[in-house]
């Protein structure tokens, strides 16, 4: 599912996503334009911090995501550990704690808070002659592979 870069949109996505789906573990991607070649996973969502105008020149009131959130909701992934156990040929995966106070994190926040921590992040570059369609599509299978080992070891 595409959702927009819109705040107040995206939220209500992700809401229905959790409340209709209740999926086990939800995995968004975002574009990290300035990331040439680099996977980003992100650790966790921030709450406040949101001053950027989304696509229709709005941002959250008192740039806040949820007002009765806490300041900062962790994946109960562990993307450090998948950092450290995952390699993709031909391309860098890095560990992240700070998805950018943009749709991106407000989005990913969201979905923390609605899903008790079962959410995931990954940034990942523009598509390009070394970063195919394809191979990002085969990378991303990998890193959720084993996201979903964690789910599994988490519900033994």
């Amino acid at each position: 599912m595409e959702l927009p870069v819109v705040y107040q949109k995206a939220k209500e996505q992700v809401f229905k996503i959790w409340t209709t789906l209740q999926p086990l573990l939800t995995v968004h991607v975002g574009l990290a334009s300035s990331a040439k070649a680099l996977i980003i996973l992100e650790q966790c969502g921030k709450n406040k911090g949101y001053q950027e105008m989304d696509a229709c020149g709005f941002h959250p009131e008192g740039g806040c995501c949820m007002l009765d959130g806490p300041e900062k909701i962790d994946s109960t992934i562990n993307m450090k550990t998948l950092w450290k156990n995952i390699s993709v040929e031909g391309i860098d995966i890095i560990f992240s704690r700070d998805a950018g106070r943009y749709i991106c994190d407000y989005t990913y926040y969201a979905s923390l808070y609605y899903g008790s921590g079962r959410a995931a992040f990954i940034h990942v570059p523009p598509l390009s002659k070394s970063v195919t369609a394809d191979f990002l599509g085969k990378a991303l299978q990998t890193i959720i592979l084993e996201m979903l080992k964690q789910c599994g070891e988490e519900s033994e």
